[in-house]
């Protein structure tokens, strides 16, 4: 019973610290301080979108492995010095992409209001756009957020893409996010990509009996080539849409885990409702969005407002640890 209880108190401590954290963001934050701060993002993610609309899957990775280290701090931006290896050099991030796209928005940013706009908060509203842009919702979200003083690539602990239901769900809870909001994050598949290394064991040397045998050897052949890699959503790639939840519902989806939603009890009643009505997933959709974004923020005087996104300012430089 005291065990039970100190762990009830501990949940109810981690609740309340994600609360207070996200009560002090406010939507405009920047109002005052720098009032075209929403503007110059949405028109830099509109020229990437307009030449290379998988930016929208780039930078909804790069936001869910960023909040789901350290908080939503931009520690995933920190280039390493020597030894030090930051979040970047991490195994799961070597793929993440949209680094030069967030720096060139922090350069115009600067230019404007100095030392103003933190690069958490750019990757926040970026990501935002980006979805937008896709056929997505286009969601209010809170800012004020500041830069984490920490990144280190052994802090890197992500959910990995064969996990089962139960184990991808406690890396969800341990953030203070729920089963819905698993299923519903697990929908910004919609527009993203997998390396065939990822999913090779589902193809052969036994085509997994839970696929569908047509998809199964199509991506065999796809999978041929050893950089080779495939959509997660095989209809409407590029789409923020509700039909990642339909093409699972036929077997087809690609990683284990999109697999797994269907077949597990507590996630299917989900994945249907989403499938059933795409207004219902791009509510639900803008709702995790938002919540993921308070995962863990800094905000007030914690943290700091980096001048360059990809190293710490100088004085945070004697703060970071190996």
């Amino acid at each position: 019973m005291k065990m039970k209880m100190i762990l009830s108190l501990l949940t109810f401590h981690c609740c309340v610290i994600h609360l207070v954290s996200a009560q002090l963001l406010q939507v405009g934050f920047y109002n005052t301080t720098c009032p075209q701060t929403e503007t110059i993002v949405r028109q830099a993610v509109q020229n990437q979108f307009n030449s290379d609309p998988s930016i929208t899957a780039a930078l909804l990775r790069m936001h869910f492995h960023d909040c789901f280290v350290r908080g939503c701090d931009a520690s995933i931006l920190i280039k390493s010095i020597g030894s030090k290896k930051s979040e970047r050099e991490a195994g799961p991030n070597k793929t993440v992409r949209g680094f030069e796209l967030i720096d060139k928005i922090k350069k115009t940013l600067e230019t404007s209001c100095p030392s103003t706009v933190s690069c958490a908060d750019i990757i926040t509203l970026a990501t935002r756009d980006s979805v937008a842009l896709a056929g997505g919702p286009n969601y209010p979200i809170p800012t004020g957020r500041r830069d984490g003083l920490i990144s280190n690539a052994a802090d890197v602990n992500l959910p990995g893409p064969s996990l089962t239901i139960p184990q991808a769900l406690q890396f969800f809870t341990n953030k203070g996010l729920t089963l819905n909001d698993m299923v519903t994050l697990l929908g910004a598949h919609t527009v993203g990509i997998a390396h065939c290394n990822f999913f090779q064991d589902r193809l052969s040397p036994v085509p997994d009996k839970t696929m569908d045998p047509t998809l199964a050897a199509q991506l065999l052949k796809t999978c041929a080539k050893s950089s080779a890699t495939a959509f997660l959503d095989q209809n409407t790639s590029f789409t923020v849409d509700n039909e990642y939840y339909r093409q699972i519902m036929l077997r087809k989806g690609i990683l284990t885990i999109d697999q797994e939603l269907t077949l597990d009890k507590s996630s299917a009643p989900i994945v249907t409702s989403f499938a059933a009505n795409k207004d219902v997933f791009s509510q639900s959709f803008a709702n995790a969005m938002i919540k993921m974004a308070n995962i863990d923020v800094l905000v007030g005087s914690a943290g700091e407002i980096r001048k360059n996104c990809g190293v710490f300012n100088q004085k945070a430089n004697r703060k970071v640890v190996n």
